[in-house]
């Protein structure tokens, strides 16, 4: 008989970047490497619930208060009794919360990190005092906690008092569609191999002023050599967004023509823009995991992060490292890259081989691991 798994999508309306992606990976993963012994059943269309625009994004006080009471009502009333009329032997929660109430079916819940505990200063404080209590809530009975890297799983024991068993699985982050739209480097002025990138969105803890600053640094030796695009929207909060300082930065260092805010893009743009870059730069203070470290591994950039232990844990020694928080060691390594062909090569090699070890096969195939769906059973699979 069939293992049912009931996968909760409810929060790809409002999901930005990395558990956006996540989702959407997993979704693709399942319909690539299919399993005869599972079937998977969607609580929402994928492609509709993630183009939703109603909440997300700069939105108007009462549709964020909205939200957050249809959020509480589907997981804890509507979610429940939609896995009951299923039937599901198990449930997947990608984003920290499940339903609190007693549950047949096992559940797997994806903790991507341990920020809301590592960083209240970064959180309002009273939406932790509802939301940290609703995911331990969720957390009771025949429940897996799912994370994202070694890293992650150590962070999660230290400082969020969970108890339930704790399991790796590296993410694949998205395949880039084939045909880039190359449109977008002449809407932003931009020559192949001319601009550093980073992709994300303005949250505090990627230190984008950081990297502004080392970019000026490099604006002051390399006078109109280079320009900083910054892709992405806002923090996901008013607490978490860091987008105007960053933009007040630039405009104090005299950098308003040389960094670029091109904002959401489409993933044929981004494309473009991975493919054209000199390099990527990731100065964050703090990740779960670091999917864009992967997506430029793959288009063939070298690769600049902080030394935060995820970061240091995807990358695996295919990338440059500078202390976190550091602009003139960020400096010191852009220039590096700058002044040495031989250098970017290497990381590009590098980067490359590492980038094939995050794939959608293991993907999925880890997850039925856990569904202890036997490997003879499982499709296709390649590593």
């Amino acid at each position: 008989m069939k293992k049912k798994v009931f996968v909760d999508l409810f929060y790809l309306n409002t999901a930005l970047t990395g558990i956006k992606t996540y989702m959407l990976e997993f979704c693709e993963a399942e319909k690539e490497f299919s399993s005869e012994e599972v079937e998977y059943i969607f609580s929402h269309d994928p492609k509709k619930q993630a183009e939703s625009g109603f909440y997300r994004g700069n939105v108007p006080y009462w549709r964020k208060v909205l939200y957050h009471f249809y959020y509480f009502i589907w997981k804890q009333i509507l979610l429940p009794l939609r896995v009951k009329k299923s039937k599901a032997d198990v449930l997947i929660c990608f984003d920290y919360i499940a339903p609190a109430i007693p549950m047949k079916a096992k559940k797997l819940v994806v903790i991507h990190d341990a920020f809301f505990w590592q960083m209240p200063q970064n959180y309002n404080k009273y939406w932790r005092k509802y939301f940290i209590p609703m995911i331990h809530a969720g957390l009771k009975g025949n429940t897996v906690v799912i994370t994202t890297s070694e890293y992650a799983k150590q962070s999660i024991i230290q400082f969020t008092g969970i108890k339930n068993p704790i399991e790796v699985i590296y993410q694949c982050p998205r395949l880039l569609p084939e045909m880039a739209d190359e449109s977008i480097l002449e809407d932003l002025g931009l020559q192949p191999k001319s601009y550093f990138l980073h992709v994300g969105s303005f949250d505090k803890r990627k230190l984008l002023q950081v990297l502004v600053e080392a970019f000026s640094k490099i604006e002051t030796n390399f006078p109109g050599k280079f320009k900083l695009v910054l892709v992405g929207e806002r923090g996901l909060s008013s607490a978490l967004d860091d987008y105007d300082q960053v933009r007040n930065s630039v405009y104090s260092l005299g950098l308003k023509e040389k960094v670029l805010f091109p904002g959401f893009l489409s993933d044929s743009k981004l494309k473009s823009l991975y493919n054209a870059a000199f390099a990527y730069v990731f100065p964050s203070s703090n990740e779960g995991f670091g999917i864009p470290v992967i997506e430029a591994m793959r288009s063939g950039i070298p690769v600049i992060i902080s030394e935060q232990q995820a970061l240091l844990e995807v990358a695996g020694g295919a990338a440059l490292v500078h202390p976190i928080g550091d602009s003139q060691s960020l400096s010191k390594c852009m220039e590096k890259l700058i002044l040495s062909d031989q250098l970017a090569k290497k990381l590009i090699e590098s980067g490359k081989r590492r980038s094939v070890d995050f794939s959608r096969s293991s993907f999925i195939r880890n997850y039925q691991k856990i569904l202890d769906i036997p490997l003879d059973k499982q499709h296709n699979f390649k590593q």
